[in-house]
């Protein structure tokens, strides 16, 4: 090849790849041939220093999941999977400074499957029914169920046992609950539970208003805020279900449910189940054998736990939503946006989903 035609290549691909870099997503490294396409790009994705972030190249994902996938997964980013597979916890997928860190780390990252002593074994009889409305300190807690069967074929699920804790893993409420309906099929081999458990239970009705007034915490329902108030933060697994065997309604800017939460949902946009995530994220085995409700409840309360201590940039108005966003992406502003660099769009870029590490100015 003639030297001046192999410089004229040269020049054109370097000329290519300067205009690639200028239409580069500064948070997913998506490449477009048009600024205008960019543009677009961030209008709808809504990337935000919220999303889980590569400690290694620094591309931001929209779960963990895909995260997973761009270190470890089957076509992963070689210098990243080198990294990660040196000093990257799988738990958390965050990287330390050396292989010596990691196993420090990693001690304290993979949990073990929670124990509440003497209390915990009490719960399992049935018999921790007190909840009282003036616990002050229950600023969050996690609530699980577990269903029998009721119809002709027993695939109607009552609620016939609860569990209620705080942030400390302490039981707050744990009983079992009388259904309205007849009992078909008690599903002994995964809720333990026999009819004699339930025959002097304590009625749904009653277990609904006092759940109730417990989350409300002396605070009309119509009243609740998003952020602040007296309210309880309620988190759990496929809440809608349980509140809706429970007969009980709650106000959706005060739950944090972990099989709708964008950040441990599947790259499908799918929820992942709570046994896949407490083994994923937890490092333990859930829902083994006869399950109980304490055990759903601690590892959602420890799975809410690690995403509300997510070290993100603290910023004035967070979310797409907010009145002061949105405009930062209008259609009348196109032109302005074309001249902006992906960095700046990255900057006025906002999230779609609340993002759990804002509970903790609120919750201490």
């Amino acid at each position: 090849m003639d030297p001046s035609e192999s410089q004229s290549i040269m020049r054109l691909l370097n000329l290519q790849h300067g205009f690639l870099t200028r239409n580069k997503c500064a948070a997913c490294y998506r490449q477009f041939n048009k600024k205008e396409h960019l543009v677009e790009h961030m209008r709808i994705s809504y990337h935000s220093v919220h999303e889980p972030m590569c400690g290694i190249c620094g591309k931001r994902c929209r779960s963990f999941e895909s995260l997973r996938d761009h270190l470890i997964g089957p076509l992963p980013k070689a210098e990243c999977e080198r990294v990660f597979r040196d000093r990257g916890c799988t738990f958390c997928l965050n990287i330390l400074s050396s292989p010596h860190a990691l196993r420090f780390h990693q001690d304290r990252c993979q949990l073990s499957r929670g124990n509440n002593g003497v209390l915990h074994r009490f719960a399992n009889m049935g018999i921790h029914d007190d909840l009282r409305i003036e616990s002050e300190k229950a600023r969050a807690v996690a609530l699980a169920c577990k269903m029998v069967g009721g119809g002709s074929d027993g695939s109607l699920d009552l609620c016939a046992r609860i569990c209620i804790i705080d942030e400390y893993e302490n039981i707050l409420f744990h009983s079992y609950v009388k259904p309205k309906l007849s009992v078909t099929n008690y599903r002994y081999e995964s809720t333990g539970i026999r009819p004699e458990y339930l025959r002097d239970a304590m009625p749904l009705r009653h277990v609904q208003r006092k759940i109730q007034d417990f989350l409300c915490n002396g605070e009309p329902i119509w009243k609740i805020r998003p952020r602040a108030g007296k309210a309880r933060i309620l988190i759990g697994h496929g809440l809608d279900h349980d509140m809706q065997c429970l007969e009980l309604e709650y106000p959706l800017v005060k739950i944090r449910d972990t099989s709708k939460y964008p950040p441990l949902m599947k790259t499908s946009k799918l929820s992942n189940s709570l046994k896949y995530l407490t083994k994923s994220y937890l490092g333990y085995d859930i829902q083994t054998g006869i399950q109980d409700p304490y055990d759903d409840c601690v590892a959602t309360m420890r799975l809410y736990k690690r995403m509300r201590y997510q070290a993100h940039r603290i910023e004035d108005y967070p979310l797409a939503t907010d009145s002061q966003n949105k405009n930062n992406f209008a259609s009348w502003r196109q032109g302005e946006l074309e001249r902006m660099s992906p960095d700046e769009l990255l900057a006025i870029s906002r999230s779609d989903y609340y993002c759990w590490c804002l509970d903790s100015k609120d919750v201490a």
